[in-house]
């Protein structure tokens, strides 16, 4: 049987799958059933460049974010951006994953949806609680969920507020929705989100956090959410355009013309010049930065009276300068005064054990004298004592 193909080799070969083994054997054969075939036309080259470009910059601004939260280093790649079917997630994706869902309340109409391995969840909601990233044990519960959507909710309102710079026009989310999804048990995607039942885009990033992930994550998005995204970000840039060049309508000079002219109509007979040497000197006023409509005051010369300037001798006597200070200017400004009992550290633990009665020991020895603050800053020391009903403390000492 060497050199021969089987009835199932055959098959395939007339269904025209590949079989360069890059396939998934757990998946289903390409079918009338089950036909994974995609009309490339539904994104044109230009729209998926401006989805690519968009998406780039999106999480070039999340990965930042996602640096603050872990305080390790991140790099997510540029993205590919492709068209998919739901049965091309369930062959690429591990089971099972976590699906984010984000909903655009403001500015853009439509959801999207984030797809991460469950093994990278653990690791960045393991550093966003101060581990290492080496607790990966364990199912992921609610509390894994609760973190990486706090997390997904700080990137993609990082992301919002790029696209929101991008697109020139105000972008806002909802709080991301986390869920862990086991993709054998969905047929079609479609009680997911209803547009995973037919084409959607996949964007597909590398994303590493130093050497402790190292993975691809997915970006999903409708079809009509991806061409709305190209429509703001050609369009919007093309009305830009088209406004740009209003103001040009009415130039500066075009507007001072008129001054101009009074000015030389004036100035005419006045110097008694002709048209020739009235345009030198305009020309020279211009060269030096002035306005034309000041001409008439600065060619009118004799009428000006100019003076050397005259400046006041100030004393160096320091003494003199001090003798002049007035400290009444500000005997109103109010201080906080504070006295400070005493002070002492406690841990966490010991604090939430606090309870009505729990004594607390100071580093104050009895007898001791206090502490006096104003604004924060150590000036004297004291000694308690009862005014009536009311504490007081009386100063012993005042410290230099």
């Amino acid at each position: 049987m060497d050199g021969m193909l089987s009835q199932d080799e055959i098959q395939a070969l007339l269904a025209g799958m590949d079989l360069s083994g890059e396939a998934d054997a757990s998946q289903p054969a390409d079918t009338e059933d089950n036909d994974v075939k995609i009309d490339e036309s539904l994104l044109t080259d230009d729209e998926r460049d401006a989805v690519g470009e968009i998406a780039n910059i999106s999480m070039g601004s999340s990965a930042t974010t996602l640096y603050s939260l872990v305080n390790r280093k991140v790099d997510i790649t540029t993205p590919v951006v492709k068209l998919a079917k739901w049965s091309n997630v369930v062959g690429e994706y591990e089971r099972p994953c976590v699906f984010i869902q984000i909903r655009y309340t403001a500015g853009l109409d439509g959801s999207n949806i984030m797809v991460l391995k469950e093994h990278d969840v653990k690791v960045i909601t393991d550093l966003m609680m101060g581990g290492d990233g080496s607790n990966t044990e364990g199912e992921l519960g609610e509390l894994h969920l609760s973190a990486i959507s706090e997390a997904m909710n700080q990137m993609m309102g990082a992301a919002a507020t790029s696209m929101s710079t991008m697109l020139g026009k105000m972008i806002d989310i909802s709080p991301p929705e986390a869920s862990l999804v086991d993709l054998n048990e969905f047929k079609d995607g479609d009680e997911i989100a209803p547009f995973l039942k037919d084409t959607f885009v996949k964007i597909t990033f590398r994303m590493q956090i130093d050497d402790l992930v190292d993975s691809n994550i997915m970006q999903i998005y409708p079809i009509d959410f991806a061409k709305g995204l190209y429509d703001t970000l050609i369009f919007g840039q093309e009305s830009e355009k088209a406004a740009a060049p209003a103001p040009e309508a009415a130039p500066a000079p075009a507007a001072a013309q008129p001054a101009a002219n009074q000015v030389n109509m004036g100035a005419q007979p006045m110097m008694g010049m002709g048209d020739q040497q009235m345009g030198m000197p305009q020309m020279n006023m211009q060269g030096m930065g002035m306005p034309m409509n000041m001409g008439m005051p600065q060619m009118n010369m004799q009428s000006m009276n100019i003076q050397p300037a005259q400046f006041q001798n100030f004393s160096t006597d320091v003494s003199a300068l001090v003798a002049q200070e007035n400290i009444d200017l500000i005997k109103d400004v109010p201080l906080e005064v504070t006295v400070e009992l005493g002070r002492t550290h406690k841990s966490i633990s010991e604090i939430l054990d606090f309870a009505p009665g729990t004594i607390i020991e100071l580093d104050k020895i009895a007898g001791e004298p206090i502490d006096v603050l104003v604004n924060g800053k150590f000036v004297a020391k004291g000694e308690v004592v009862v005014i009536e009903e009311s504490f007081g403390v009386r100063v012993t000492e005042i410290i230099k």
